[in-house]
């Protein structure tokens, strides 16, 4: 049951045949819906959501993520954020790390064959991941699993077992693996476990609801329908949809330089925040915010009806800057955002010495730039100076024919690069 936005509204007023939704069942239902690609079925999530409430026994919630990489950034919490939120009602949720699937490696929107990563990999990756998970999530209310649990032991005869509840017709109706095969592209036999096992993970976790990306279905649904096949009542399905990432543009992601890294320094994450369209800003405040529908709103409408919409932003950097970090730090990076605005100096910047050239001749902006590792060519430092993007000691430089004697300097490029240079 896929419904459009009216219809989901409709659903969540008035339920839908049988199913006639208490307030709190409305409101779980609001929560789950909100910003989400699909829920499948969404009747069979309001019946589970019924059931919950009436029994008093909270509903388990799967999120799988395979420790591909060490690091986390903001576009990987838009399920995590999810997940809080269903936390937040009271249902347990699952944080699964795929250690054993990570073996085999995610064929998901993969044109060739994703290399495994070694168990040293893993383990080192799988060492952060939950720590910055935990930025996200409740640590206290969290259970924490690892799929080599059920995966190891279930060995050979399991294997072949499982792999009999599915067939590679099905299999190959998969769209990597359809195109793949089309254009004569190899694909491993052992690409065909990874889903496999996800889904096994549904069945060994008896879960209610797997979250994932929208990239994911594929594999999700594979869980509910292997629940179904060992006698389970089957899992639904949340697909929520991948973040544009800083140009507003492709996915956010490291390689297209467009992300936000949830480990960045305070300063960078609010300032990259603040360079986001006011377009962009309110699909990351339904993604990525915590407030409520009924604030974001609020907030959308004052900017219809005139506010300022760098207040708003500003606001939502400040919310996600706090979140990875704290309060203190988000203050402290609106202060130093105010100050570059206005030309001012930051608090902390790097500091370090250079010599003058021989016999103390001066040396040139430029090269100065160059060596203080503020551009990365003499000749991008000119660009810089021509462009009116370099200042020393707050004064624009105008003349590339500068140079300097021995002194203590304030240099800035652009709006966030700065040093203070001893010449001696």
């Amino acid at each position: 049951m896929n419904l459009s936005q009216n219809e989901r509204q409709s659903f969540i007023k008035n339920g839908a045949g049988d199913l006639d939704l208490t307030d709190g069942v409305r409101e779980a239902m609001a929560v789950t819906l909100r910003g989400c690609d699909e829920l499948i079925p969404q009747d069979d999530w309001a019946r589970k959501l019924l059931k919950s409430e009436r029994t008093g026994t909270p509903l388990r919630i799967k999120l799988g993520l395979d420790p591909t990489a060490p690091d986390i950034h903001i576009g990987h919490t838009v399920v995590l954020n999810k997940m809080r939120q269903l936390q937040d009602l009271g249902h347990q949720v699952i944080f699964l790390i795929g250690d054993f699937t990570s073996l085999i490696g995610d064929p998901s929107g993969r044109n060739n064959t994703r290399p495994p990563l070694t168990p040293e990999q893993i383990q080192a990756n799988a060492e952060t991941y939950y720590k910055q998970a935990s930025l996200v999530l409740d640590p206290a209310r969290t259970e924490i699993r690892y799929n080599s649990e059920w995966s190891l032991p279930l060995g050979s005869m399991g294997m072949i077992q499982l792999a009999a509840k599915y067939t590679v017709a099905r299999m190959m109706e998969r769209n990597d693996f359809h195109q793949r095969f089309t254009a004569g592209t190899p694909i491993s036999v052992h690409e065909f476990l990874y889903p496999l096992m996800q889904g096994y993970d549904s069945v060994a976790l008896k879960s209610d609801l797997e979250l994932g990306g929208t990239d994911q279905k594929f594999n999700l649904l594979m869980g509910r329908h292997l629940q179904q096949e060992y006698g389970q009542e089957p899992q639904c399905i949340l697909t929520m949809p991948l973040l544009e990432g800083l140009d507003g543009v492709e996915k956010m992601s490291k390689s297209k330089n467009n992300y936000i890294g949830i480990t960045e320094e305070p300063n960078t994450m609010f300032a990259k925040v603040l360079s986001i369209s006011d377009t962009l800003m309110w699909r990351w405040y339904t993604l990525l915010s915590f407030k409520s529908l009924a604030e974001i709103e609020a907030l959308k409408q004052a900017v219809e009806q005139g506010a300022n919409p760098k207040d708003a932003k500003v606001a939502l950097a400040k919310e996600l800057t706090a979140r990875f970090h704290s309060a203190a730090a988000a203050d402290a990076a609106e202060q130093d955002f105010i100050n570059r605005s206005k030309g001012g100096i930051p608090d902390e910047i790097p500091e370090l010495s250079l010599s003058l050239g021989e016999g103390g001749a001066p040396l040139g902006v430029a090269a100065l730039l160059n060596a203080a590792g503020l551009v990365a060519s003499n000749g991008e430092g000119n660009r810089l100076i021509d462009g009116g993007g370099v200042r020393i000691d707050s004064s624009v430089v105008g003349d590339k024919g500068l140079k300097l004697g021995a002194g203590v300097y304030v240099v800035q490029v652009g709006k966030r690069k700065f040093a203070r240079v001893t010449l001696s």
